[in-house]
């Protein structure tokens, strides 16, 4: 879309910040890990969201993945590693939500250019952003329960079914299956889908119109649709205590060192005296 334009690499390289007139591209820069966060990236993306926020240049936000596999597959999970307890992974979310809620706040109408994989806090990106526009061979989702173990804030799930519907979100999270982007365009979570050499195409399509559209009537909807939206981010302590028992579990521990080892995790284990194994 921009690649003739000049580019600011952010958090050593990871996340890469593109402007033309009117628009600011964000490029999820770490395609040989699917592009997925890290801590670096969560504060780079906070940062630019802070200066965005009294940019009135710029009309529209674009946020994509590099590689062409994956918009995002997730929190880079080598970082949970270090989390030592249950109480650590509170703090851990409470900042992905401070970026999410950064990116949902922006005054300009933010769109996520999806082209591949997009799960866990790709998804949660994705689904903070007013707009998607997706590639036919996208897929999206929240695979966690086989995956990692974890749980995810209850402002996250509450915003997937907002876009998604409760009943996909139910089947995304409880199935562990993915979801493939002419369905995710069926329930109205995409607004398009296109072919890969499209995806640029109709990303500026989309842009153009924007920067044609009243500032005030699209900073005003937007505002609008927030207040709504502000009842869903509501985290109450009972979630803090549910995110730290799982965070906190064998479950958890086994889903990283499974995932890191390139196995399969072996959920549920119980030792011969009946208890969860360590």
């Amino acid at each position: 879309m921009m690649a003739d334009r000049e580019t600011e690499p952010l958090a050593d390289g990871a996340l890469l910040r593109r402007r033309a007139e009117g628009v600011v591209e964000l490029v999820l820069n770490r395609p040989e890990r699917h592009n997925a966060l890290t801590v670096r990236m969560y504060e780079a993306l906070l940062e630019t969201c802070a200066e965005l926020r009294g940019d009135a240049t710029v009309r529209a936000v674009v946020i994509r993945g590099a590689g062409g596999r994956a918009f995002a597959a997730g929190s880079d999970i080598a970082q949970f590693t270090t989390m030592r307890d249950g109480a650590a992974s509170v703090a851990h979310e409470a900042g992905v939500r401070w970026v999410l809620r950064a990116i949902a706040e922006l005054p300009q109408v933010t769109i996520a250019a999806v082209d591949g994989v997009c799960v866990g806090a790709g998804l949660a990106i994705a689904t903070h952003c007013d707009l998607r526009i997706a590639t036919q061979g996208s897929r999206f989702g929240y695979p966690i329960a086989r995956t990692l173990g974890n749980v995810l804030s209850a402002s996250l799930v509450y915003r997937c079914a907002a876009v998604f519907g409760e009943p996909l979100t139910r089947e995304m999270l409880l199935t562990s299956r993915l979801v493939d982007a002419a369905r995710a365009h069926a329930v109205g979570a995409v607004m398009s889908v296109v072919a890969e050499d499209q995806l640029d195409g109709e990303v500026d399509d989309v842009v153009a119109g924007l920067r044609l559209a009243a500032p005030l009537t699209l900073r005003t909807t937007k505002r609008q649709l927030l207040y709504r939206a502000e009842t869903l981010d509501t985290v109450s302590a009972d979630d803090d205590f549910l995110i730290e028992q799982a965070y906190g579990s064998a479950d958890f521990r086994e889903g990283v060192r499974a995932f890191l080892a390139k196995e399969k995790p072996h959920f549920g284990q119980r030792t011969p005296s009946g208890h969860a194994a360590t």
